[in-house]
């Protein structure tokens, strides 16, 4: 093919494309565009794979003419497409709702952890953390368990190692505090803890876990009263709470603390039991024996201790009725509750 007859049917080309104009479907749009420009048998790709064929000194003006024509068949398309998808409207509905997608949240027992440890940071409280992988004296010895204790038992407590233990409690880091720190002491001890119970509606082998210690001179049971009532009402608002006598190894005297049931209010359901109240801690008197083992003169200090469960406590806020919803990470339910 000589330059001439290159350019004729460029020309040719040209001429063809003009038709577009009065095409009246986008089908046929972009069947005279496939024909004229396809990329494997288009007419103007045919002619660019001539340009080898023709003299060295012809190439140039003819690859100059040919993408000349291409830019303007092109630009030509996309003007009549441009006007086709305006007369055609919209090809999206505008007035539908955006699709929502959940970006992520904090998990209910986070949202609660941190509001707890707000609440007794007014009250003087300093977060203390500790490991969790613990030895069996920390976790056991110093805090008075008896060495036949049935907490130390392998159906209860997980091992590492002989003498290692996962922690079952926080309470080690009360101790390792009492040890690093003197009197007077205030501190809160979150964290998760383990151990070998059946994964049921409001038992879990591993969940987190709170606790608090208050060590000074003169301290009392009372203040020990007025500071959890503090912080129940503080968290449910006001409430009715109440003291039942118990029993740990470590204080002395114990009690657990009930609060009115959020559920029923009081009435009686079956996640109260029908009693009306729902249990959210344990606490107590430190026994000397534990301020003893810590370093701590038992005779000049004394001091009190509580512990609590922010999942159970979260199912109480968020009137839940298992506690295993909130370890499944189903996100159709979590986003419900997610901040």
């Amino acid at each position: 093919m000589t330059l001439e007859q290159l350019l004729a049917e460029i020309k040719e080309i040209e001429t063809e494309s003009e038709k577009i104009d009065s095409v009246s479907s986008r089908d046929e749009l972009e069947q005279i565009k496939t024909h004229l420009l396809g990329r494997k048998s288009g007419r103007l790709t045919h002619l660019m794979k001539e340009l080898p064929n023709l003299p060295v000194e012809q190439r140039r003006e003819a690859g100059s003419a040919l993408n000349q024509a291409r830019e303007r068949i092109e630009s030509r398309f996309d003007s009549i497409a441009s006007k086709s998808s305006k007369n055609s409207g919209p090809s999206v509905d505008l007035t539908l709702p955006a699709r929502k997608q959940w970006k992520g949240g904090r998990h209910p027992v986070s949202v609660v952890i941190d509001e707890i440890e707000d609440i007794f940071r007014e009250l003087g409280f300093t977060i203390a953390l500790g490991p969790e992988a613990e030895t069996e004296w920390y976790n056991f010895g110093a805090l008075n368990f008896p060495p036949d204790h049935p907490a130390m038992d392998m159906h209860d407590t997980l091992y590492l190692t002989d003498g290692v233990v996962l922690r079952t409690h926080t309470s080690p880091v009360q101790i390792r505090t009492l040890q690093s720190y003197q009197p007077p002491v205030r501190i809160l001890a979150p964290g998760n803890v383990y151990r070998r119970d059946f994964f049921d509606a409001s038992h879990a082998p591993m969940f987190t876990q709170v606790e608090g210690l208050a060590v000074d001179e003169a301290i009392s049971f009372v203040d020990l009263k007025a500071t959890l009532t503090r912080f129940a009402n503080r968290f449910f608002g006001k409430t009715k709470t109440r003291f039942r006598p118990s029993y740990f190894p470590f204080t002395e005297p114990s009690a657990e603390m009930d609060v009115e049931c959020q559920l029923c209010h009081g009435s009686g359901c079956a996640s109260c039991k029908g009693t009306g109240w729902m249990e959210i801690l344990g606490s107590g008197m430190v026994h000397p024996n534990v301020l003893d083992a810590s370093g701590v003169d038992s005779e000049k200090y004394t001091g009190w201790a509580f512990g609590m469960g922010p999942a159970r406590i979260a199912l109480l806020r968020y009137a839940l009725p298992d506690i295993r919803l909130l370890y499944d990470s189903d996100m159709r339910f979590l986003e419900q509750l997610a901040r």
